[in-house]
């Protein structure tokens, strides 16, 4: 055998060094993580997997009839290409729509990415798209948020402040472990969104934290209609409200902290504004309606004598509240996540050591680590000289309705028309809600061109795809916030067919259209590592720490980051509110907020509040066509859809489709067992998938993860059906509200169908 070096890499799931042996990849965890994810296995099949693209590709249609709009997006044949052919071609259209040196006409162009491509800091899909977009038509339509955290992080960015600054500056994982003395943790702290983070992981320690905790006599509470939301090593109460009910059992609690005198009043007087008139909703003052415990428990089904004894228990205890992203994927989204800040504030446990409101951790891996002291190495998008945008998840909006309005933080907008759609790193045909209506969507644009090392959904809708590379097949730099340090991403192996790095293809394309220089600025991939690398050297060398230059570095294939010493903003807050004043209106934390009340168009109440969501079961005894709560969460065997064909993520699969988990209760009536293939339906779509029977979820629920690879067919009816099992094809396409527009992506109403063998064929 070849004495083949490992060579250090890093991804969204690890760090870890690798090499190929005979074409085969070996993977070797980080030496230092404790936990290493099992998500590196996905990487196995990633280098010469069927899927992987080889060559430009353009589509007949495209090619025959020239750019327009297309249904034939989705369901045309490509032609092969060689590379210069096919990016004179593409040089000619973007020539055509406005691209060049002295052009100003990017207010047509919609750039999309999603940024989870590549955790390196210069192959970064995002980044280089975003900069290409920049410099060939002075700019773009861009997108703002996340498919994510949406309706929390607007919100919050009006009642508390940036929620990326409040929870990336705080060391909330080490207050867990050493001093909450309880967890309420609602929508759990679950290990498969901890497994990764954009830009990188180094470190597991969801699980070590909670194990410290655990030994110490911590205690925890799961508010989630899945059990295992929370490790199951981890002694819980688990409380599984009926789903998007969250704010009703909160507010019952908050209505018998009231009743029972254990409203910390001086906390509230000192750090909060506007809970004078949340109180009165509270009460039924302002709707005769008291938020008592038990009208909770008639709309989340959680016994009243329970919510009591909760809201007992966090008063009496140091407590931590945690909320998911996934809460606040839903319609209304923005209200749980308020209303868990307002519980927090009624409890005083704000600012305590292990104690407080926390969004988003278990979220994804590297919230509530330990800031990071230097800056890391960052890629200019240059200026994006086009004002206009659109909340990320109103892609389908934008693409179908040119000139409508719409609202999004107090402002009136109005959807760009849009021609070219630009899309390098990701694949909206994963994560957008109702497949149907983003496929009609797609066919709006007079050309569509994607980058993608693979063929999925979302190239079978584009005019012109590139082959790109991964990250194993290209040296980058792997950093990011709150992980300790800076990698050193060595190409492991030699790019698949043709396949060619983002940064060459726009490099090319920017020649073409007379913009490479201000593209590549005269830089090679190597100019620009050392490029990106200096700055976060400089600042090491600043402080005194150890500093290698590149080549040592390079070759050595990590630096150590030190962490900040410096308390967070919240700590700050809380020490002293006067001169450390939060990014709010009144510098407190907003239980009621002015900038919401004083603004119509905000379109939501200034305190929070329940609102009945439209997508919820009637728990009084549903008979609608559509009696069951599905829960389409993050995958505990891929990120998001990336290596879907991976080895972790095919051997969760049943029968090739994505497992749905069940009830039993649900299962018997509907003469379902374990492995049968199953129909999903709702008013949107149809996917099939296999069934796990279990009583681990909520009966009323089912659960089936996000990431499966949209494959849609017809039936005999003409009634469109994903055969791999992608919940957005049963999911609705509408915005969580008129303040952010969020995802609202995590529940929908369904029916499930047991399939005969002949039906599933």
């Amino acid at each position: 055998m070849p004495n083949v070096p490992f060579r250090q890499h890093s991804s969204h799931w690890g760090a870890f060094r690798a090499r190929t042996v005979d074409g085969k990849l070996e993977i070797e965890p980080f030496e230092k993580d404790p936990m290493p994810s099992p998500l590196l296995r996905n990487f196995e099949a990633s280098l010469h997997n069927p899927a992987r693209l080889s060559r430009p590709l353009v589509r007949k249609g495209w090619l025959k009839d020239g750019p327009g709009s297309d249904r034939r997006r989705g369901n045309d044949d490509y032609v092969e290409m060689d590379w210069d052919e096919a990016l004179d071609l593409a040089a000619r259209e973007l020539e055509r729509l406005g691209a060049g040196p002295d052009s100003c006409a990017g207010n047509h162009v919609f750039g999309g990415s999603y940024g989870w491509s590549s955790a390196g800091r210069f192959h970064h899909a995002q980044s280089q798209v975003h900069r290409f977009l920049n410099t060939a038509f002075g700019g773009y339509v861009r997108s703002v948020d996340s498919y994510s955290s949406a309706a929390g992080a607007v919100i919050l960015s009006y009642v508390l402040g940036d929620s990326r600054v409040m929870t990336r500056d705080h060391p909330y994982w080490q207050e867990l472990a050493e001093d909450s003395e309880l967890v309420l943790a609602f929508g759990g702290l679950p290990l498969r969104n901890s497994n990764v983070s954009n830009g990188g992981i180094s470190n597991h320690c969801a699980l070590p934290a909670m194990r410290t905790a655990r030994d110490r006599g911590a205690r925890f509470v799961l508010i989630s209609p899945l059990r295992d939301d929370l490790p199951e090593e981890i002694p819980c109460d688990w409380y599984a409200p009926n789903p998007g009910t969250d704010t009703a059992l909160m507010l019952g609690m908050a209505w018998h902290l009231h009743k029972k005198g254990l409203v910390d009043q001086s906390y509230l007087d000192r750090y909060t504004v506007g809970y004078a008139l949340f109180e009165a909703y509270l009460l039924g003052t302002t709707d005769g309606t008291p938020k008592t415990t038990a009208w909770a428990q008639a709309i989340c089904g959680v016994p009243a004598q329970h919510i009591e004894a909760l809201a007992e228990r966090a008063a009496s205890s140091v407590t931590l509240i945690n909320v998911t992203y996934s809460l606040q994927r839903a319609e209304n989204g923005e209200q749980p996540v308020w209303m868990a800040l307002v519980l927090s504030a009624m409890l005083g446990h704000m600012g305590k050591p292990g104690g407080g409101f926390c969004y988003g951790l278990s979220s994804i891996g590297n919230i509530g680590r330990p800031p990071l002291d230097i800056p890391l190495p960052t890629f200019s998008q240059k200026t994006n000289g086009v004002a206009d945008f659109i909340p990320v998840a109103r892609v389908s909006d934008l693409l179908l309705h040119p000139g409508e309005t719409y609202t999004y933080k107090g402002e009136v907008r109005r959807y760009a028309d849009i021609r070219l759609v630009y899309w390098a790193g990701g694949n909206p045909f994963h994560h957008h809600q109702d497949l149907s209506r983003l496929t009609e969507a797609f066919s709006r644009p007079e050309t569509i061109i994607v980058h993608d090392s693979v063929g999925t959904a979302t190239t079978r809708h584009a005019d012109i795809v590139f082959p790109a590379t991964t990250t194993l097949e290209r040296d980058d730099i792997g950093a990011s916030a709150n992980d300790p340090y800076i990698f050193a991403m060595q190409k492991i192996a030699d790019p698949f067919g043709e396949a060619r790095d983002d940064y060459d293809i726009f490099a090319a394309l920017s020649q073409r259209i007379g913009v490479g220089e201000a593209f590549t600025e005269g830089h090679s991939v190597s100019d620009w590592l050392q490029r990106l690398y200096e700055p976060s050297r400089k600042a090491l060398e600043e402080k005194g720490l150890y500093a290698p230059s590149f080549e040592t570095f390079w070759e050595g294939g990590r630096v150590d980051i030190p962490t900040a010493e410096t308390p967070g903003f919240v700590a700050r807050f809380h020490n002293d509110p006067a001169r450390f004043p939060l990014a709010t209106g009144s510098g407190k934390i907003e239980i009621a907020c002015e900038a919401i009340s004083s603004n119509p168009d905000c379109g939501i109440q200034p305190h929070p509040v329940w609102i009945e969501p439209e997508a919820r079961q009637d728990i009084s005894g549903d008979t609608t066509a559509f009696p069951l709560q599905l829960v389409a969460n993050q995958p505990a065997t891929r990120l998001h859809s990336q290596l879907d064909f991976g080895a972790y993520s095919v051997e969760s699969k049943i029968n090739g489709r994505e497992p749905v988990r069940i009830h039993p209760a649900d299962a018997g009536k509907r003469e379902i067992i374990n492995g049968d293939t199953v129909k999903i339906v709702s008013p949107n779509g149809a996917t099939l998938a296999g069934a796990i029977v279990t009583d681990t979820v909520r009966q009323g629920v089912i659960q089936l993860s996000t990431g499966a690879w949209y494959d849609p067919v017809k039936d005999a009816s003409g009634t469109v059906i994903c055969r791999a099992g992608n919940p957005n094809a049963v999911t609705r396409d509408a915005g969580a509200s008129p303040l952010s527009q969020g995802c609202t992506g995590q529940l929908a109403m369904v029916e499930v169908l047991r399939m005969t063998a002949k039906q599933e064929h």
